[in-house]
């Protein structure tokens, strides 16, 4: 395909336009993690410079991801200004490695104050540049990391980066006493399904929720919903086929391999999924994708959502992180092969997982944790707060035998015959798929489907590859010391498989049942965020983090402090436009309706004897329901106020979650019993068929 990666300052672009002594340079530190040796960035910007310029554009931008959860440019021209005030195209080597953008002005946690400004960027060479189109402006966009003056990481690419060096090396540990001595590096790849909502923005625009928070705070359940299970896969219409083949092709000219695409199980709601590639490019890619539906969206008159939960009572929104290891020579460590029990390299690694995430089980759940979320986990919809592990009937099965201290054979696949003659034998995988697992292995990798659709998927992989090269830290630690590595590696796997047996659970997450067994097992049930968030700061990550160098405790403290400062600023955020929309729209269109039912009635009065019971009736419902409102309004009011207070930041959040989340529901309810009432002709919001029901 032509288009395919026209926009980035790929691989084949470099071997075309850099000399062979730089190309190989660059291409080293990219592919074994090398330091990037300081000559080469001069002529790599100079190549980057023209190579642009040739392409349409005019500026450059270190384009980097701060911990807002999006992403963030400033724009330079290369335009340079000459004697004789012409001026020419330039950039060099040190306008590519490093940029300067205020540090304070970002979410720091307290690492910069307003008058601690300085913070740099560094160039990531190893994700390649690219070229932003936004009409017939062209912006070249160098990813970088951010740090601040100090030194700490202010970004999530940063700790992301150290992850992928700290799993490497331990995992290289592993392979060497397995006799691998040919492997340089081991990479996790991740490819993230995203899943997203869209409306028309006719819709959207009349909706200050919408607009404000990503999410529709009010709304009565709609006459349909998705109880007829028919739009899972469904047939896509032209708008929204046209909508993805114009995201399809910005995302191909931007080097992302968006290979699937179809209807989800909600009304209004879509998915995309990209082929697998290195977890830093991926989280790139993840962060572009988002930005590429909101921009291509706008073109067909349309709003994608990426919130998680952005209509009460349908599905939510998430995306599931489909996380693998694989080596230098491209050999994937979680593919089980045909036989797993003869595998012991597999089974290591397998083991490796399931003794990370049953240590740092908390710690998983607090990356996928955010205000959006806490309206999806454990709704039947998405997996349940409680961390799990699905393995499947064949690797369940081997872990039985590893606890019994041998493995001597596995599940085999089989042919499976359909029963139509004409109808080919299908392939019978050895294990069923599990879509209510929170960590599913999924034939040769593992599937985080806890991870929320509107947050970076750098949080999630900073913990599972930090994890991950602490379990195999631990157990290259043992079995660097064994005399007998045969006999030391047996046991060892025989102990994790008794010890962590734990989190494994292949069947129904969303029971009440395995509510309860979890419980009995010791797994924690960690609800929302607020509760969630401390992980990051307990002694055992602030240990984990800082002996693998991925984050330091003043890093980590930061980021403590800047989710829950995000907690309760978006509830906050929702509750203020919860009141304003209820005084300047529902109030007075339920007031409007009462004049309107009181007009009426006192018309038919004066020229009849007909009766008025029905009007009369109506007239009380809607004046109950808005007295009801009314008093769910003041109360809210008073929480927020409360809330405002509240100078402890985690004493804060509770205080939201418990008080104003409480009274937002109350208020939600009560001007949704009111939109039941209301004559279309006044309601001012448009409803939930409208927006779901009409695209």
């Amino acid at each position: 395909m032509k288009i395919f990666g026209t926009n980035v300052f790929n691989d084949s672009v470099m071997r075309e336009r850099l000399p062979k002594n730089i190309y190989k340079s660059i291409r080293s530190t990219i592919d074994n993690g090398l330091p990037l040796d300081p000559g080469v960035a001069e002529v790599v910007a100079s190549a980057m410079k023209d190579w642009a310029i040739e392409r349409g554009a005019t500026h450059y931008t270190h384009w980097f991801q701060p911990l807002t959860g999006l992403t963030a440019e400033k724009h330079d021209s290369f335009i340079s200004p000459t004697d004789d005030g012409r001026v020419i195209m330039e950039f060099s080597g040190k306008e590519l490695v490093k940029g300067e953008p205020d540090a304070s002005s970002f979410p720091n946690g307290g690492i910069r104050s307003t008058f601690e400004a300085r913070g740099y960027t560094a160039w990531d060479c190893t994700s390649p540049a690219f070229l932003r189109e936004e009409g017939s402006n062209v912006v070249l966009c160098i990813p970088t990391a951010f740090c601040a003056y100090t030194g700490e990481a202010l970004d999530n690419k940063t700790p992301l980066l150290r992850s992928m060096e700290a799993l490497s090396k331990q995992a290289l540990r592993m392979l060497k006493l397995f006799g691998d001595e040919e492997t340089s590096r081991v990479v996790s790849t991740v490819g993230p399904e995203q899943e997203y909502f869209l409306v028309d923005r006719a819709h959207y625009e009349k909706r200050m929720d919408l607009v404000l928070t990503g999410r529709t705070l009010f709304g009565a359940k709609p006459p349909k919903g998705q109880e007829m299970e028919d739009q899972y896969f469904g047939s896509i219409n032209e708008r929204v086929s046209a909508f993805m083949h114009d995201v399809n092709r910005e995302a191909w000219k931007l080097g992302i391999s968006a290979k699937t695409q179809h209807k989800e199980v909600a009304p209004g709601q879509y998915e995309i999924a990209p082929v697998f590639s290195l977890t830093n490019i991926a989280t790139d890619h993840n962060q572009l994708i988002m930005d590429v539906f909101k921009k291509v969206a706008n073109r067909h008159g349309l709003v994608c959502l990426l919130h998680e939960k952005p209509f009460a009572g349908v599905n939510g929104s998430g995306k599931h992180n489909n996380w693998a290891l694989a080596t230098s020579g491209g050999k994937n460590l979680l593919d089980p092969g045909k036989t797993p029990h003869e595998n012991a390299q597999f089974l290591t690694f397998l083991c490796a997982v399931l003794k990370a995430v049953d240590e740092h089980a908390e710690l998983l759940r607090a990356s996928a944790a955010n205000p959006g979320n806490d309206h999806r986990l454990g709704a039947n919809e998405a997996p349940p707060a409680i961390i799990s592990v699905f393995l499947g009937d064949q690797l369940s099965d081997i872990l039985a035998q590893l606890q019994n201290g041998g493995v001597t054979h596995s599940i085999a696949e089989s042919r499976m015959n359909i029963g139509v003659n004409t109808l080919p034998l299908l392939r019978k995988d050895s294990t069923d798929r599990n879509r209510t697992s929170p960590f599913a292995f999924t034939g040769n990798k593992f599937e985080f489907r806890m991870v929320p659709s509107s947050l970076s998927i750098a949080g999630p992989n900073i913990v599972l590859n930090s994890i991950v090269a602490e379990a195999l830290c631990q157990m290259a630690d043992r079995l660097e010391e064994a005399e007998d590595f045969q006999g030391e590696l047996k046991k060892l796997l025989k102990e994790i498989a008794l010890q962590h047996s734990r989190i494994v659970f292949d069947g129904n997450n969303y029971s009440e049942e395995w509510v309860a067994e979890a419980a009995r097992r010791g797994l924690s049930n960690i609800s929302s965020t607020v509760d969630a968030i401390p992980a990051w700061v307990t002694a055992k990550a602030v240990a984990l983090f800082a002996k693998h160098g991925v984050l330091s405790p003043t890093e980590l403290h930061s980021r403590y402090e800047i989710l829950l400062e995000h907690y309760s600023k978006t509830i906050n955020i929702e509750a203020q436009t919860m009141l304003y929309m209820s005084k300047r729209q529902i109030i007075p269109a339920g007031l409007k309706m009462l004049q309107s039912l009181a007009s009426g009635i006192s018309a038919v009065k004066a020229v009849s004897s007909v009766p008025v019971t029905v009007q009369e009736g109506l007239l009380i419902q809607v004046s109950d329901r808005m007295v009801n409102l009314d008093r769910s309004l003041k109360a809210l009011e008073i929480k927020t106020k409360e809330a405002q207070v509240i100078g402890e930041v985690f004493e804060r959040g509770v205080f939201y979650r418990d008080h104003v989340f409480t009274a937002m529901a109350n208020l939600r309810m009560a001007a949704d019993q009111l939109e039941e009432l209301v004559d279309q002709e006044y309601w001012p919001l448009p409803s939930y068929a409208e927006m779901l029901f009409r695209l």
